[in-house]
């Protein structure tokens, strides 16, 4: 019997080795690996220069805590400010560390402003992970269920409506800021369009709210841009960073600007991990080879061919609801429920993703190849076929 707390519905496989987008379980059997370790492993699996780096790194220093200055976060914090056009970076060790932080921002925001209690405007279908305040910020029920009582401080309005959001604005004078994901991703993969996002920056301007993304699961040049609000021409004054961060070393930053900028001093929040040595250098090695590999581009490019490539496959097929996604974050939506074909897809080598119950989600690492990609394709397609005409 394991020891292990029964947390997760694990599938009946462990892996024991990884090269670029293949991974090997410990029988010896080789999978195409669709998921990245859920938008973690930017750089594939075993990538030569993020390897070395953080030999390197384990070789000289892994921790010294906060209480010291860290000059990988400094550098860190520069290059992530230079591309997201914000001014400073906490650094944590997780995406709901980093909504933590948001949501402590903005709470602090309200109370410097003399509201006594400050609410946020959040989502439904929304995912901002599992401590009480982002679980309570989340809108799933579901994963709600037996943690109540929930955190307040929270107001839900539907994901793409402009009305809804200023319509709470006229009823609620608390409302301090608006946190929400360019693409929700365990919602679904659902997307609105770029009239939205700038309504929202609208809203909050005029209200003095801020307006917090949280690019969890879509930045880090996962949707083709380094983040998701970059491709709706917004500018938030806070983006919330962890899983394909460092490449899979545990990071996480909450970064900010504009009126978020300069409001937490010493003792206002802090992190033991959080940006150590290790994990800022595998950090910095995964940004540096992102850019020299102009891995972008290449999601944007293997985003496109696989959404139009699933698309061709099932052309006409009955239960093919909508592919929708940019760059390398991908759902697939039928008609129905698909979680079994998560373990077709394992017995046939193939790791995909189900979420919102009936889209199959894919999230390959960012240097996936063209040879890769017409793979999944291929393979994806007759899995889907066959599920939704068996």
């Amino acid at each position: 019997m394991s020891h292990v707390m029964n947390t997760y519905a694990r599938l009946p496989v462990a892996f024991s080795q990884g090269q670029g987008s293949r991974l090997t379980d410990t029988e010896g059997r080789e999978y195409l690996d669709a998921v990245s370790g859920i938008a973690v492993n930017t750089l594939g699996h075993a990538h030569p220069k993020l390897v070395a780096a953080i030999a390197d790194q384990a070789s000289r220093l892994i921790h010294t805590s906060n209480l010291y200055g860290v000059s990988g976060q400094e550098a860190l914090a520069d290059k992530l400010c230079a591309l997201s056009g914000m001014s400073e970076v906490f650094f944590c060790n997780s995406g709901c560390e980093a909504n933590e932080a948001a949501i402590k921002l903005a709470r602090f925001y309200g109370h410097k402003k003399g509201i006594e209690l400050p609410t946020v405007v959040v989502m439904e279908k929304a995912f901002h992970g599992r401590t009480l305040a982002t679980l309570s910020a989340t809108g799933n029920r579901k994963v709600q269920i037996g943690f109540e009582p929930l955190v307040t401080g929270f107001v839900r309005v539907p994901y793409g409506d402009l009305d809804a959001l200023k319509a709470v604005a006229e009823h609620n004078k608390n409302i301090v800021a608006v946190l929400f994901e360019i693409i929700q991703g365990e919602g679904g993969i659902h997307l609105a369009d770029t009239a939205y996002y700038q309504g929202v920056r609208a809203v909050c301007d005029a209200h003095d709210w801020l307006m917090m993304c949280d690019e969890v699961q879509c930045g880090m040049g996962r949707t083709g841009q380094w983040f998701g609000y970059q491709l709706a021409g917004v500018q938030p004054d806070v983006a919330t960073l962890a899983k394909g961060l460092a490449s899979g070393v545990p990071i996480g930053a909450c970064l900010a600007g504009g009126k978020a900028a300069g409001l937490f001093g010493p003792g206002n929040h802090g992190s033991t991990f959080g940006g150590n040595p290790l994990a800022c250098r595998a950090a910095l090695t995964t940004l540096a080879c992102m850019e020299e590999e102009n891995l972008l581009a290449n999601a944007d490019r293997m985003g496109r061919l696989i959404r139009e490539g699933v698309a061709e496959n099932l052309r006409g097929l009955n239960g093919l609801v909508d592919i929708r996604g940019h760059g390398l974050m991908i759902g697939i939506e039928l008609d129905r429920p698909c979680g079994a074909l998560v373990g077709k897809a394992l017995e046939s080598g193939l790791l995909i993703n189900v979420t919102g119950d009936t889209v199959v989600r894919l999230l390959p690492a960012l240097n996936f190849s063209e040879a890769d990609a017409r793979e999944l394709v291929s393979r994806l397609s007759l899995l889907i076929r066959e599920f939704l005409t068996g």
